[in-house]
């Protein structure tokens, strides 16, 4: 007898980080073969001379993937005043040396090799974390709509820190989720110490713990009252934490249950707050070296940049300007990723409902961080794929029962010509995200 499709899906769904590794690969393979070809056809940049690596991975080479690759090789250096290389934060280069340092100094190809196995993992724990969260076929759309988010490209090889971050960030909740809560914290100070919005982690994690502590408390009386009214127990014994997969509630615990959790808090949860080491130590460094804890900060308004804080970029009168002056050229790199941050904030109400305070307070810090911080919204593209709670979010929108059935193959049929739009633009030297 044929199987059903609902039984099949399952069977998927039971082995989706296996399959979504696979699926990561093919588009990896893909991916690369298209930046090779257009590396070719336009040939390497003057600057990349010093490249000895593959040429399919020294296509990836683009953009900020120079500045990760001098701090890599030569350190750290500031110019008040002037573009420095304080401004990208230490967890990424400082990988990216050790494992250059056992390729014998290729810290070009390292750079490449550390992102793609770093972005095998984020896709795997991503599947893990969704496939227990959502239907069957909704987890599916999940990881597809992970693999061909246009600025997804940066996880397949580019010389940037995204696919490490995220692995931090997911590796993080993955250990809370087990209540390995001082490994959590560890993990999270990689997060910290990876990029600004890495705050975001320790947020979430700590706004995590507490709502599951709210879970167990209420799984624990609904234990009790069914012990009590003579039934068959359907949760643990009270006083005993829920297992990780069965933590899945169908919205939010009530805010009043999360605000009473916070007197139940122990010692072991608040090994949590670990996870600000990262940015602590960053911050020590710049403090005793440059004299400026926060000159990871201060930089960023430096000439070329000109991202200082303030009306002028809260505001985004640049990004407006572009539009009203039609420098199109440079409009049609940020407008979508307005939109991008746009559809990730409409989203943030979904990620709520469906996975809870934790992340939707990691989703909101990570969003907001960017959002507000950048002029012009150039970057906001790279920055949503780490609030990875919103391409699931996604996922329950487009695979919900009352969407028409063209929706779902049509956006996924754009998000692929915009990833491959995007790659071919970025090989090209084009300040993509």
């Amino acid at each position: 007898m044929t199987q059903p499709q609902g039984g099949r899906l399952e069977v998927v769904v039971r082995r989706l980080p296996l399959y979504a590794l696979g699926a990561f690969v093919l588009v990896a393979v893909l991916a690369s073969v298209l930046a090779w070809v257009t590396y070719h056809t336009v040939g390497p940049t003057p600057g990349h001379r010093y490249l000895d690596g593959p040429g399919w991975l020294d296509a990836w080479f683009q953009g900020d993937s120079g500045w990760y690759y001098r701090i890599a090789k030569d350190g750290y250096f500031y110019t008040p005043g002037q573009q420095s290389s304080i401004a990208f934060f230490p967890a990424y280069p400082l990988l990216v040396r050790g494992v250059g340092t056992v390729l014998g100094g290729d810290v070009s190809t390292a750079a490449g090799l550390v992102t793609l196995v770093c972005a095998a993992g984020v896709v795997m724990l991503f599947a893990d974390w969704v496939r227990s969260r959502v239907d069957p076929r909704t987890a599916v759309v999940a990881v597809a709509v992970l693999l061909i988010y246009p600025y997804s490209f940066f996880l397949y090889g580019s010389g940037y820190g995204d696919a490490s971050f995220l692995l931090s960030v997911l590796g993080a909740f993955a250990l809370l989720e087990r209540r390995h809560y001082v490994l959590a914290g560890m993990v999270g100070a990689l997060a910290t110490g990876g990029r600004p919005v890495g705050v975001a982690v320790a947020v979430g994690l700590v706004v995590r713990a507490l709502e599951l502590i709210a879970q167990d408390r209420a799984a624990a009386r609904l234990s009790v009252g069914v012990l009590v009214g003579g039934g068959a127990s359907p949760g643990p014994p009270a006083g005993m934490p829920v297992d990780a997969p069965e933590t899945v509630r169908s919205g939010p615990v009530p805010l009043r249950d999360l605000v009473q959790a916070v007197r139940f808090l122990r010692w072991r949860q608040a090994a949590l707050l670990v996870s600000g080491a990262g940015l602590l130590a960053w911050m020590v460094y710049l403090g005793v070296r440059f004299g400026d804890p926060l000159a990871f900060a201060t930089v960023q308004g430096a000439p070329g940049w000109d991202q200082g804080g303030g009306p002028r970029t809260w505001f985004k009168l640049p990004f407006f300007g572009h539009i009203y002056y039609r420098h199109w050229n440079f409009v049609v790199l940020v407008v979508p990723q307005a939109l991008v941050s746009l559809g990730a904030v409409l989203l943030v109400r979904t990620v709520w409902r469906r996975f809870g305070w934790g992340y939707a307070a990691y989703t909101v810090v990570s969003l907001a961080i960017p959002i507000i911080g950048t002029k012009d919204f150039m970057g906001s593209g790279r920055y949503a794929l780490d609030a990875y709670p919103v391409l699931a979010a996604a996922a329950v929108v487009l695979a919900g029962d009352r969407r028409p059935r063209w929706l779902l193959p049509v956006v996924l049929a754009v998000l692929f010509v915009g990833l491959c739009t995007a790659t071919v633009a970025y090989v090209n030297g084009v300040e993509v995200s």
